[in-house]
């Protein structure tokens, strides 16, 4: 079996208050699939259940080792997914507001891939 991509989508997610970089990459993920719809999954793939797709999700964010891959994954409504957490993104100096229960004044920004394959017979 080989491997072919379908659609790659690209994504931005922001955590400003509380500088969890969790939050940030799901929302990166979350803002990379938000628009868009994948008919050829079934029209031109044919596959018959949503969760034969290989879903295989790049993260760039700081702080990586922080990131819990279950709660960013869980954005995704189907496929065989995984999560590869690199550092990047940004860091931009904010306000921290203690009733946000911030612990400083920075505010997180990730960014993220989001590749859709399907299993093919030929390569």
């Amino acid at each position: 079996m080989a491997r072919k991509r379908l659609i790659i989508e690209m994504g931005m997610g922001i955590d400003q208050h509380g500088q969890e970089p969790t939050i940030a990459a799901a929302r990166a993920v979350r803002n990379a699939i938000a628009h868009n719809a994948l008919p050829g999954v079934w029209e031109i793939a044919g596959l018959s259940d949503p969760d034969e797709m290989i879903v295989e999700v790049q993260v760039a964010v700081p702080y990586p080792e922080q990131v819990r891959e279950e709660k960013v994954l869980a954005v995704l409504p189907f496929g065989r997914k995984t999560l590869t957490v690199e550092s990047g993104g940004m860091i931009v100096q904010g306000r921290a507001i203690p009733s946000l229960n911030d612990k400083n004044d920075e505010m997180l920004i990730a960014v993220a891939s989001v590749t859709v394959l399907i299993d093919t017979e030929q390569g």
